[in-house]
């Protein structure tokens, strides 16, 4: 049996792509901030709650994880926030937690992973998404952090090709989860204007079943339409995140 740790699993794309290893056969340690593992239940899934923001606690985390299993097969940087709006209205601290979450974990983890991943010549699959690769008004701070993690990909995969461990980079475009619940839009209910949770765990599947001789380095997901729907009444609480799980 292959081991994974995916960091999100409580909902939306993670929850999906957690489901999704555990049909294939994969033990998960699924790590959310929230500790809500939604409707996962199963034997192999280990339920893992840590904030990602919480570095120490993380390092522990995963030190833990290393000793109980002796090879680790998938690292999958799933857990992603968002601030949206003019860069000059948006929380300064909320930009930090941004940040941290979408790009300095993934960086933190794959580091503390490379190692067991280079025993096994396994594989890191980094959540990205499509507005890593065009100009974002409203959301550059985003954008960029995306930006960011898909460039950290493409560098970490010329510097441990060698050891047989495949990095790939994935990129959804705007998909139907509950990460807009806190933003003035959300995707629209019209066919064709976005993509399931499921279609992106398709992708991870198809990426996994890569052969030996192949790594698939990026792969971006878009709806047919280009369409979003704003909410018109919308007012966002004080203090709420906006995490992607």
């Amino acid at each position: 049996m292959k081991t994974t740790i995916v960091t999100g699993t409580s909902r939306g794309i993670g929850l999906a792509v957690a489901q999704r290893l555990l049909s294939l056969g994969y033990k998960v340690y699924g790590i959310s901030r929230t500790g809500n593992f939604g409707s996962i239940s199963h034997d192999s899934f280990i339920p893992v709650c840590c904030d990602l923001l919480d570095t120490e606690k993380l390092v522990r985390v995963v030190e833990e994880i290393i000793r109980k299993e002796p090879e680790i097969d998938l690292l999958i940087n799933n857990a992603g926030v968002g601030c949206f709006g003019p860069h000059e209205q948006l929380d300064v601290y909320e930009l930090r937690n941004m940040i941290r979450t979408n790009l300095e974990a993934p960086i933190i983890l794959s580091r503390l992973l490379l190692r067991s991943l280079k025993k096994t010549r396994g594989q890191i699959i980094n959540m990205s998404s499509v507005t890593a690769r065009k100009i974002s008004t409203h959301g550059c701070a985003y954008a960029a952090t995306k930006a960011g993690l898909s460039h950290f990909s493409e560098s970490l995969f010329e510097e441990v090709r060698k050891s047989g461990v495949r990095v790939t980079t994935l990129q959804p475009d705007i998909t139907q989860s509950d990460f807009y619940e806190t933003f003035d839009f959300t995707y629209s209910q019209e066919p064709e204007t976005s993509i399931l949770p499921a279609q992106v765990a398709d992708a991870v599947e198809y990426i996994l079943s890569a052969g030996d001789n192949l790594s698939v380095q990026e792969i971006t997901l878009r709806p047919r339409k280009n369409q979003i729907q704003r909410k018109p009444s919308f007012r966002k609480a004080e203090g709420q995140p906006d995490e992607e799980d």
